[in-house]
């Protein structure tokens, strides 16, 4: 989610293949590890949490949901900050497509990060589950379809890569981890699909059958909600920030 000026541009690494190929296949990896682990944390930070609401707080789902929003915005605020200057803390399709068409990365980079955060987020959702003695895969039966939910999902998805996109094409990328997770832990409450607004987290959330979980019947639409909304924000970003502001000062 973030670029930090200490990381290489990809402009900047295709410069390193002249001089050796060595770095800039270990730059790759290292980015695509950070994806995959961070996706993996994130889905942990989001099924377990929704696991240990669900027990803490068996007769109250408001209570349910609150515990699962806080902990989630706190993980993604702790994950940006752990990975941003690695891989610019992504976790999540849309924010890489975005970038893509932005032009700020390459199709085939986008297409590596996208796999890395799936098969990350599908590991978290393993790893939560056999953390709380659950089946290691348990494939949700949570039904989440209506077209609430689904406007719900256009509108979360819109929100959160601007609230990327105005904290990163006006200079202050280092509010990027307390926006994203405020946004985040906010629409948990004002939106009636709890706001997943990123694909790879709807995929990992069907292999859990909590709190947090969807039903594998429920998900293509959700993830087709995503990418609507995902389009619907490329061109809000060329209306509103059409150009990025390197002149503004990082707060």
């Amino acid at each position: 989610m973030i670029e930090d000026p200490l990381h290489p541009t990809t402009a900047e690494l295709s410069l390193e293949v002249e001089t050796g190929t060595g770095a800039l296949r270990l730059d790759l990896t290292r980015r695509l590890t950070a994806e995959a682990l961070g996706t993996a944390f994130l889905i942990v930070a989001v099924i377990g949490s929704g696991i240990m609401a669900s027990q803490l707080s068996p007769t109250d789902v408001g209570l349910q949901l609150l515990e699962n929003a806080a902990a989630t915005a706190g993980a993604l605020i702790g994950l940006i900050l752990m990975f941003g200057a690695v891989s610019g803390a992504h976790f999540n399709p849309v924010v890489t497509l975005t970038d893509r068409m932005l032009g700020t990365t390459t199709t085939s980079e986008s297409l590596m990060y996208i796999t890395a955060q799936v098969a990350g987020g599908c590991f978290g959702a393993v790893v939560a589950n056999l953390m709380f003695e659950l089946p290691t895969i348990e494939w949700s039966a949570k039904e989440r379809s209506s077209p609430a939910l689904w406007l719900s999902e256009v509108v979360a998805t819109v929100g959160l890569l601007l609230v990327i996109q105005g904290c990163v094409r006006t200079g202050r990328t280092r509010a990027v981890p307390f926006a994203v997770g405020a946004w985040i832990g906010g629409a948990y409450w004002f939106t009636s699909s709890t706001s997943f607004a990123n694909p790879a987290v709807t995929v990992a959330r069907t292999l859990s059958d909590s709190f947090a979980g969807i039903a594998p019947s429920s998900a293509p639409m959700f993830i087709l909600m995503q990418l609507v909304g995902m389009v619907a924000t490329f061109g809000l970003i060329r209306l509103f920030y059409p150009t990025p502001d390197p002149e503004t000062p990082d707060d």
